[in-house]
Order: C-alpha cells, then sequence, then structure tokens
C-alpha cells in the first residue's frame, strides 16, 4: 500500500493578509513621516500627524498581530518571528521583510529566486 504525503498547504489568504498589512504599514509610515516633515521641520500644520498617527498605530497593531498569525501559519523559527516584528519599528521594512520571507518561502508559497 502506497502513502501519498499530503501538498504542503500554502494558506493563500493568510500570506496575502500578511503581504497587505506589511505594504499597510509601510505607506501609513510614509503618511506619518510627511505629516511629521510639516508639523516639525516646515512648522506649518499637524493636521499629517492628526491623520496618519492612528492610521499607523492602528496598522502596526495589525501587522504585529498578523506577524503572530503567520508564525503560527508557516511554522516560522522564533528568529524569523522577531525579525519579522523587529521590521515594524524602522519606516518601509515590513516591506523589505515580506520580500525576504517570500523569496525563501515562509509565507507558505514556493521560494523564488
Amino acid at each position: 500500500m502506497t502513502v501519498l504525503a499530503a501538498p504542503p498547504q500554502t494558506h493563500p489568504r493568510t500570506r496575502l493578509a500578511f503581504r497587505v498589512v506589511a505594504f499597510a504599514e509601510a505607506v501609513s509610515w510614509a503618511g506619518l513621516l510627511i505629516g511629521m516633515f510639516f508639523k516639525w521641520i516646515l512648522e506649518t500644520t499637524e493636521v499629517g500627524v492628526k491623520i496618519f498617527g492612528p492610521i499607523h498605530g492602528g496598522i502596526f497593531v495589525a501587522y504585529v498581530v498578523m506577524c503572530l498569525v503567520a508564525w503560527r501559519t508557516f511554522g516560522w523559527s522564533f528568529k524569523v518571528a522577531v525579525a519579522a516584528l523587529a521590521s515594524s519599528i524602522p519606516p518601509f521594512f515590513t516591506v523589505l521583510f515580506e520580500v525576504w520571507a517570500d523569496r525563501r518561502g515562509l509565507l507558505g508559497g514556493a521560494a523564488r529566486r
């Protein structure tokens, strides 16, 4: 009797959600940085900070949650999970982490070169 191994699950919804939230976190960083430029450098208005501050905060929390979901779903090592979480601190690093993880097949898809 031959037993066939089940193909690895790709979890396309989790993969897509992680990618979308990682990109949104980077975009919200850009909005917040532009708002901070107008508030602190040009000293003209703080509307950008008032708008993008809460948006970025909410997306940041969503990214942290998605990192924890991806860690469990994709079976990341502790080091990969810490790298994913740490990428939320510097501006735009969530996109860099997402590209790195995707190329290594850590988001449930086949590794690309």
